[in-house]
C-alpha cells in the first residue's frame, strides 16, 4: 500500500480524534457528570461499541456524504478532513461541544466551491433539515421517557439503593447503545471523504470474520475516535455533564437513551429500506449531530420541568458554535486548498 495514503489519511484520523474528544460527552457525559459511573469504566464500554458500530453499521451515512460532494483527489480529501478537524478543535479549546457533522459538511461545500464542482443541494437541504429535526426529535423522545419514568416511580415501591443500582446499570447499557449509534452514524464524518481512494484490501480475521476494504477504513477511523475519548474528552464532559442543567442520575439515563434512539433512527439501513418498501416516508441516512441530540433532550426535559434549571447562557454559546463550525470549516478548507495547490503543488481536485 502507498504510504502517502496513510499520510493523507492522518487528517481524517485527527478528525476522528476530535470527534471522540467532543462527542464522548454526548455518549456518557451525563453519566459521569451525575457521579454514577466512573469515567474509565464507561469509556472502555463506549470504545468497544464505537468500533462495532463503525465497522458494521457505517456504510449508510457514508454514501450520503459522498452524494453531497464527490471529493475525487486524495490531497483534497486530506484538506477537507483537516479543515473540519481544525474547526472542531478550535471549539474544543474553548470547552464547547460542536457538531462534527456540521463541520465536515461545511468543509465539503468549501471543496465544492474551490473546485467549481456542483453541490447536490437536495442532499444538502436533507442534511440541513436534520439539524432542526434531530434536536427536536430528541427532545420529544426525552419528554416521553421522562413522563413514563415519573409515572413508574410513583407506582414503584423499590428501595432507593436498588433503584440506584439499576440506574447505574442502565447508564452503562445506554452508553453502549449510544456509542454504537455514534460509530454507525458519525464514522462517515471521519473517513467518508477517503472512500473513493481507499487502497485497503479485505482483512481476514481467521475463519470467523472478513472485513471488506471500507470496513478496514472504518476500523481505523473508529480507533482514532477511541483515542480522542481517552485523551481529551474530560474538559467537554464538564460542560455537558451538569453545566447545562443539574440532573439526577435517572434524568442522565433518559438523555443518553434519547440521543441513542435518534442516532440509530438516522443510521439504520434496514429501517430506511423497510419504510421505503412500505411506501412510507423514509428517515434519511444522514450523519446527524449527537451534540444536537443531547442538547435537544436536555432542553426538552428542562422545559417540562419549568425551564428554571436550564443554563441558557451555555446553551446559547453552544448553539452559536453550531452556526460557526460549518462556516469556519468551509473558509478554512477554501483557503488551505489554495495554498495546498499553489504553494505545495498538490492536486486537490480532478477535472
Amino acid at each position: 500500500m502507498d504510504l502517502s495514503y496513510l499520510f493523507y489519511l492522518s487528517s481524517g484520523l485527527f478528525l476522528g480524534w476530535s470527534l471522540g474528544a467532543n462527542d464522548a460527552a454526548n455518549i456518557f457525559g451525563t453519566a459521569v457528570g451525575s457521579k454514577m459511573v466512573r469515567f474509565s469504566t464507561i469509556a472502555a464500554v463506549a470504545c468497544i461499541f464505537v468500533i462495532i458500530g463503525a465497522v458494521f453499521g457505517g456504510s449508510g451515512t457514508s454514501k450520503t456524504l459522498g452524494a453531497l460532494g464527490s471529493v475525487n483527489a486524495l490531497a483534497g480529501a486530506f484538506m477537507v478532513a483537516l479543515s473540519a478537524a481544525l474547526a472542531v478543535y478550535m471549539m474544543l479549546r474553548a470547552g464547547l461541544t460542536v457538531s462534527t457533522s456540521q463541520a465536515i459538511v461545511g468543509a465539503i461545500v468549501g471543496w465544492n466551491v474551490y473546485a467549481d464542482k456542483p453541490t447536490d443541494y437536495t442532499t444538502l437541504l436533507e442534511i440541513i433539515g436534520t439539524w432542526t429535526t434531530c434536536p427536536l426529535l430528541a427532545g420529544i423522545v426525552a419528554v416521553v421517557l421522562y413522563l413514563c419514568l415519573k409515572k413508574l416511580q410513583k407506582c414503584s415501591s423499590m428501595h432507593l439503593l436498588m433503584r440506584d443500582q439499576i440506574t447505574r446499570f442502565g447508564l452503562v447499557i445506554t452508553a453502549a447503545v449510544g456509542a454504537y449509534a455514534l460509530g454507525a452514524n458519525n464514522i462517515a464524518n471521519v473517513v467518508g471523504v477517503f472512500m473513493q481512494s481507499c487502497p485497503f484490501k479485505s482483512l481476514h480475521l481467521g475463519n470467523i470474520l472478513t472485513l471488506d476494504p471500507y470496513q478496514v477504513l472504518f476500523l481505523l477511523g473508529a480507533i482514532a475516535i477511541c483515542t480522542g475519548v481517552w485523551t481529551y474528552s474530560h474538559k467537554v464532559i464538564k460542560t455537558v455533564g451538569n453545566s447545562l442543567m443539574r440532573m439526577s442520575p435517572a434524568v442522565a439515563l433518559i438523555i443518553v437513551l434519547s440521543q441513542s434512539v435518534v442516532l440509530l433512527l438516522f443510521s439504520s439501513v434496514s429501517l430506511h429500506d423497510w419504510l421505503e418498501a412500505s411506501s412510507l416516508p423514509a428517515i434519511p441516512l444522514v450523519p446527524v449531530s449527537s451534540t444536537q441530540a443531547v442538547i435537544g433532550a436536555v432542553i426538552g426535559i428542562g422545559l417540562i420541568k419549568g425551564g428554571r434549571g436550564l443554563n441558557w447562557s451555555i446553551i446559547g454559546k453552544i448553539v452559536a458554535g453550531w452556526i460557526t463550525a460549518p462556516l469556519m470549516a468551509m473558509l478554512i478548507c477554501f483557503i488551505c486548498l489554495f495554498f495546498l495547490e499553489n504553494v505545495f503543488n498538490q492536486t486537490v481536485f480532478l477535472p
